[in-house]
């Protein structure tokens, strides 16, 4: 499958000409609003993605201790198993059960 431009890595970072700050033409005295407008946009963007990204790692911090948790459930359960005796799945069986030996 094709990624897209910002799926790519390291794309994401790559500065355009208006984020260079370069022009091909010369810079007019006017143009100083424009360029507070695009730094103000840029700043807004920037500060977006970063409480996406906070919310985003507040998530994943709650999901790898949940992680935690059942991976040490998981453990105890390991443990308890190895320190049962080994004839516990005999004693499961009835024991009125006959054994028949079936020849192939």
């Amino acid at each position: 499958m094709v990624k897209g431009g910002v799926e790519l890595r390291g794309l994401k970072e790559m500065r355009t000409m208006q984020g260079s700050q370069k022009r091909s033409m010369p810079r007019v005295k006017s143009s100083a609003y424009l360029d507070l407008f695009i730094l103000g946009k840029e700043k807004d963007r920037l500060l977006k993605e970063l409480s996406v990204m906070a919310k985003r790692k507040e998530s994943l911090d709650k999901r790898l201790a949940e992680i935690a948790v059942e991976w040490k459930k998981l453990e105890e359960a390991k443990i308890r198993e190895r320190r049962a005796p080994s004839g516990e799945p005999d004693d499961l069986r009835p024991k009125d059960w006959k054994k028949v030996p079936v020849s192939y």
